[in-house]
């Protein structure tokens, strides 16, 4: 064979802590968006980030060489800190 492509497409789910509506819609898509740009950042294919005020729904096509975990954190990580550092809330998001 000349070569080989594989992709493995995931959706995660991430909830606010205690499912509380902390994702106001005003900059909700910012931080979508911001998502997106980790996703891309890390050389996999952000597909769609959406989501509603207590949760965040990302579809990604996902290379077999990062692993799943690696990359829920990364996504987890980041977004918080961005959510936080952009002062969206005046309680600590998480």
């Amino acid at each position: 064979m000349a070569g080989t492509f594989s992709q493995i497409y995931i959706q995660y789910v991430f909830a606010v802590k205690g499912r509380e509506n902390l994702l106001h819609k005003e900059w909700r898509n910012e931080v979508f968006k911001y998502i997106s740009g980790i996703i891309k950042g890390k050389n996999q294919k952000s597909i769609i980030v959406n989501g509603v005020a207590d949760h965040v729904h990302v579809f990604v096509g996902l290379r077999p060489a990062m692993a799943i975990a690696d990359l829920v954190r990364d996504i987890k990580n980041n977004s918080s800190n961005f959510i936080n550092d952009s002062k969206f809330l005046k309680q600590k998001f998480s």
